[in-house]
């Protein structure tokens, strides 16, 4: 015997339809983007040397924005480095870049064109100053380069910034005491190996992956930077005032460094952009990078350094309002 279904009256159908509806609603609202479009465009990013960290951490945070802002058409630019990067970013020819403290304060300085426009995003990570020798190298410290052949990277370059204050302190002309060799990172390698150069220098982030490839084909070793050239440094003044003594660890480049640290020098790493920059793009910008952090710090070593608790220190630019915008929704 079947017994007769409940009769529902047309209020509880409404009901429950209209309930049904609302929980369809939620979900939609939760599986699909239905909030405001990621930013769009195209934009252009200058980045390095093809060997540089530069140039991988761009290729790796092209990637992330792919993911984060699909209808973002990033263009990247290779460079010669740091001074190149600012002059392109103020000038219009780039849209954001990495670029090092000295060079965006020398930049500044100098007044050159666009410097008032610069702003920035975020501090990103430091680079260490490599002076690199043949092991069998009598070199000891940045003055026994008197004479010597020396790559001190080309014009527009962040390393040919800080060579030439190095040399400086350590009572060094860099157009008569030593042999200089316009090369960059790309070649200097090379020419130790072929005994065509005696040293070079080299800033960036570690490991450098032209630096370590060397130390494993060719004995070389790294000449301390010592706390005395510092302090030398800073009596310059200027952009001189943003290095500062640091320890590179002794697993950076185990073959050269064989269990050992080296004092040296650091400089930070700023994302920048321009005044004019879209606000809500720049927001976004930095928010894959800060969130990237540790996607891209497995493939580049010192993106894991990315910290958003100094990020927003961009010294001596101004953080971008989009960027401050973004430190502002995170804020605890």
């Amino acid at each position: 015997m079947f017994l007769p279904l409940p009769r529902i009256d047309r209020r509880r159908a409404l009901f429950g339809s209209a309930a049904a509806l609302v929980v369809f609603g939620l979900l939609l609202w939760w599986l699909l983007p239905l909030g405001e479009e990621s930013p769009g465009g195209r934009i252009t990013f200058s980045t390095g040397t093809p060997t540089g960290v530069y140039q991988k951490y761009g290729t790796l945070l092209q990637t992330a924005l792919a993911k984060d802002m699909p209808r973002l058409d990033v263009r990247l630019k290779n460079s010669d480095g740091s001074q190149e990067n600012v002059r392109r970013v103020a000038t219009g020819q780039a849209d954001f870049t990495i670029a090092a403290a000295d060079a965006v304060e020398t930049y500044i300085l100098e007044n050159k064109p666009g410097a008032g426009q610069l702003r920035g995003c975020a501090r990103l990570y430091d680079d260490y100053v490599h002076l690199v020798v043949p092991r069998s190298s009598s070199v000891q410290s940045v003055a026994d380069l008197r004479g010597k052949r020396v790559a001190v990277g080309p014009d527009g370059s962040g390393v040919r910034l800080i060579a030439e204050h190095v040399l400086q302190a350590a009572g060094l002309d860099s157009a008569k005491d030593i042999k200089p060799f316009p090369d960059g990172i790309g070649t200097m390698p090379d020419l130790l190996e072929q005994h065509k150069i005696d040293a070079f220098f080299w800033s960036g982030g570690l490991p450098t992956s032209a630096v370590q490839q060397l130390s494993k084909r060719f004995a070389v070793r790294l000449v301390p930077i010592t706390g005395d050239l510092v302090a030398k440094l800073h009596e310059q003044g200027g952009a001189a005032r943003y290095y500062r003594s640091a320890v590179m660890p002794a697993d950076a480049y185990p073959e050269a460094q064989q269990g050992s640290s080296v004092q040296t020098l650091a400089v930070a790493n700023f994302l920048i952009t321009r005044e004019n920059s879209d606000a809500r793009l720049t927001e976004e910008l930095t928010r894959t990078v800060i969130n990237s952090r540790d996607g891209i710090g497995r493939q580049v070593h010192a993106a894991q350094l990315v910290d958003l608790r100094t990020a927003i220190y961009t010294d001596p630019l101004p953080l971008h309002e989009g960027a401050r915008r973004y430190y502002r929704s995170v804020k605890p």
